[in-house]
């Protein structure tokens, strides 16, 4: 049976990505390592403790001795834990150094000690920086805007380092912005929806003319499991939809379902350094064989269904939710 620790499991993007996986495999056993931050929250796979393939974890990344000892149990790494929220980081960036940083060197040290024969690494199309023209392919530099995405390209360049130096078999997937089901209710698309279910105005950012591109967290699950069993150990694998919508596109996308006008948009001030627009040109993962073929209205109707079906889920989440001032 294949052993894998994966980091952050409770999270968005970890708690989509275990219940898919245990889905295809049924061979492997998982171990959940999560230290149940605001966004970490045990209820997201609290479905699979039933399962004698899957053991939950309460801990910190950057407890070595909690860390070297799980990985003393497994083969492979999937590395999801990170602090996330860029509006979080721009408040205070030092729990996003710990965290991304140096939590990365600590499970990479383990992973050497270890002789791990796989660590995948999940990062983001932020490390790239804002371009106004084309996309970002793989061996473009990095030129991260904020103290989320600068520690997120920190620890990217220590995953790489690391192969090679001591030659652990990393893989790195840079993706672009999710969406779905368990998204912790701060971030843009599940903020708006819960606002305009509890009769809010949405918060947009100055005129809403930033882009970015927007991937199911569903079809994001498929690309990790494709890339952990394909993708090349040393190699980095962009993985995104190709559907670039500005921000006031994606607002009135959001309204439209609900049946509202632009009267409930309230214009707030706009972030600090903030990140005209994200492209990744997804070629190397086209030519792997894999590509995102959802739909996203159809993608964004699913995910308002969920929000509306699981409002005792978000609604006490939303006093831990980052707010605009």
């Amino acid at each position: 049976m294949k052993r894998f620790l994966v980091t952050g499991g409770s999270g968005f993007i970890g708690s989509n990505f275990l219940h898919y996986f245990l889905k295809q495999h049924s061979d492997s056993l998982v171990l959940n390592l999560d230290k149940l931050t605001y966004a970490g929250i045990r209820a997201n796979v609290q479905d699979l403790e039933k399962e004698f393939r899957y053991k939950f974890i309460h801990g910190d990344i950057c407890d070595a001795r909690l860390v070297r000892q799980l990985m003393n149990e497994v083969d492979c790494v999937i590395h999801f834990a990170a602090e996330t929220h860029v509006d979080r980081s721009i408040g205070g960036g030092l729990d996003f150094v710990t965290t991304n940083v140096v939590g990365t060197g600590v499970l990479l040290e383990a992973a050497k000690e270890k002789g791990i024969k796989k660590f995948l690494h999940f990062s983001t199309d932020e490390v790239y920086g804002s371009c106004v023209t084309g996309s970002f392919s793989e061996t473009d530099g990095l030129n991260p805007s904020s103290p989320y995405s600068a520690a997120k390209a920190a620890s990217d360049l220590l995953v790489l380092a690391y192969f090679k130096t001591h030659h652990v078999p990393v893989v790195i997937v840079r993706s672009t912005n999710n969406f779905g089901p368990f998204q912790f209710p701060e971030k843009v698309i599940p903020l708006f929806i819960t606002n305009l279910i509890e009769g809010k105005k949405v918060p947009l950012y100055a005129k809403g003319q930033n882009v970015r591109d927007w991937l199911y967290v569903g079809d994001c699950v498929q690309g990790i499991n494709f890339i952990l069993e394909r993708g090349a150990v040393g190699e980095v694998y962009n993985l995104g939809a190709g559907c670039e919508l500005s921000n006031i596109e994606l607002t009135r996308s959001i309204l439209k379902e609900f049946g509202k006008g632009d009267d409930v948009i309230q214009y707030v001030e706009d972030r600090p350094a903030h990140d005209f627009r994200y492209s990744l040109n997804t070629d190397k993962l086209k030519k792997l064989g894999f590509e995102v073929k959802s739909n996203f209205q159809i993608c964004l109707k699913e995910t308002i269904a969920w929000y509306r079906g699981h409002q005792s889920w978000w609604v006490p989440l939303r006093k831990d939710a980052f707010t605009l001032k």
